[in-house]
């Protein structure tokens, strides 16, 4: 709504130019100066304008509160597990299945992870939070251990993304929380994938999405064929700075897994407010100087 205020901005310009140079013609025929000397007399005075419209955007975003984010090295990372439980996860390409493969190789992960926070939650068409974000990775192997499929149908994404970002991360300050999603299936129940972003946005959370399943598929429950859906992942990562991995078989899962306990980037946000003020104030008292000094011009 403030950047309004740049269009009037304009318009004041070449109005207070237009009553100047009539003004100016009262005392002095500039046209004919102007043929003589081969320039303009009375500049539009392009500069003036950029700069004060420059100026004035500065001084709007930092009065709203601009922030800027961006992914940089961290340290003492939070993680949650979001395991996709629902009975497409039998699927037989995987040996011996989608589920049991999904957890081996969180089992990896936790024992390649080394000092963190970890919590783990399963979900179909309904959420389960199996084990509370903590320290103690004895409760977190025998709660993947104990992860079997549910009978709830359905796959709500959306719902345990923002069940992992709330219960895992209420009150996170810095972007050092990670949720890994891992999945076979298509969101097709409960809050939608777009309406979950901002609730990981607003908790400083990147989501690394795992796609499990083979460019042909997986059969289970009476040649039921199970594929990915991929489109939904790759946005899931990258509206959240994270990233999409597709993997079609468990030597590959186990790969991701390693090298996301190898991880070393985190959401960091950068608030502009004071810079942008400071830069608008400043350069308005700079300009404003100049203007009463000796390169001040015709407007």
């Amino acid at each position: 709504m403030f950047f309004t205020a740049l269009p009037v901005l304009v318009i004041i310009h070449f109005l207070s130019l237009r009553y100047t140079k009539r003004r100016g013609l009262k005392f002095a025929n500039f046209e004919v100066i102007e043929k003589i000397i081969g320039r303009k007399i009375v500049s539009k005075n392009w500069l003036l304008l950029s700069t004060r419209l420059i100026i004035l955007s500065s001084l709007i975003l930092g009065v709203s509160g601009m922030t800027v984010w961006y992914n940089g090295r961290g340290s003492d990372f939070n993680y949650g597990l979001l395991i996709d439980a629902s009975t497409s996860m039998a699927a037989n390409d995987y040996n011996p299945s989608r589920i049991s493969a999904a957890k081996e190789a969180a089992l990896i992960f936790l024992d390649s992870v080394g000092s963190a926070k970890m919590g783990v939650v399963t979900f179909t068409g309904t959420t389960f939070v199996k084990q509370r974000l903590t320290e103690n990775f004895d409760d977190v192997r025998e709660t993947i251990n104990n992860i079997n499929l549910e009978s709830v149908g359905g796959t709500a994404i959306g719902d345990a993304l923002v069940v992992g970002s709330n219960l895992f991360f209420p009150d996170a300050k810095e972007g050092n929380n990670v949720l890994i999603l891992l999945t076979d299936g298509q969101s097709n129940v409960g809050l939608s994938v777009k309406d979950a972003i901002p609730f990981l946005l607003d908790n400083n959370v990147l989501v690394y999405t795992i796609g499990i399943g083979t460019i042909e598929g997986g059969e289970f429950a009476e040649d039921i064929v199970s594929r990915l859906d991929e489109e939904t992942l790759m946005f899931i990562a990258d509206e959240t700075g994270g990233e999409y991995h597709r993997v079609e078989n468990t030597n590959q899962l186990r790969n991701v897994f390693e090298n996301l306990a190898e991880l070393k980037i985190k959401r960091i946000s950068k608030d502009l407010t004071v810079s942008l003020l400071l830069f608008g104030v400043i350069s308005l008292l700079v300009e404003w100087g100049l203007m009463n000094s000796k390169y001040r011009s015709l407007p």
